[in-house]
């Protein structure tokens, strides 16, 4: 999956997060759940496009750091939802599983850009 896929993609879950959103229950713990996970679900894609114009390595990794802080909360809403249930889970578990994948996609992405930081330190100071 190249940036560009996994730009898409994350764009897509937004706007999931977004149809999800307005079909919540209009009571009070639906609505406050509501805009916790409707600015928790859509800054991922935001979030992921800034990684991709990041100006070092070391951007990147703190901009995708963002994004899997907000992934991760936005799994946490969609349990809570879940659990309450607010929503049928039926309609909730896909949703869950692309937030899960997306975070699982993210983290490995992280772990990848350090570990090739890591190793272009090593080949430098073995240069010197």
């Amino acid at each position: 999956m190249d940036k560009n896929d996994l730009r898409e993609r994350m764009t897509g879950f937004a706007v999931r997060i977004v149809k999800m959103v307005d079909a919540m229950p209009s009571t009070v713990s639906g609505m406050a759940i509501a805009r916790q996970i409707v600015r928790s679900g859509t800054s991922p894609s935001a979030n992921y496009r800034a990684a991709c114009l990041a100006k070092s390595d070391r951007d990147f990794i703190n901009k995708l750091k963002m994004v899997e802080e907000e992934l991760d909360e936005t799994c946490h809403w969609l349990d809570i939802i879940m659990r309450s249930q607010m929503m049928k889970e039926s309609r909730l578990q896909p949703l869950h599983q692309e937030c899960s994948e997306l975070l699982n996609i993210i983290a490995k992405s992280i772990v990848t850009t350090k570990t090739r930081m890591n190793a272009e330190v090593m080949a430098k100071s073995n240069k010197s």
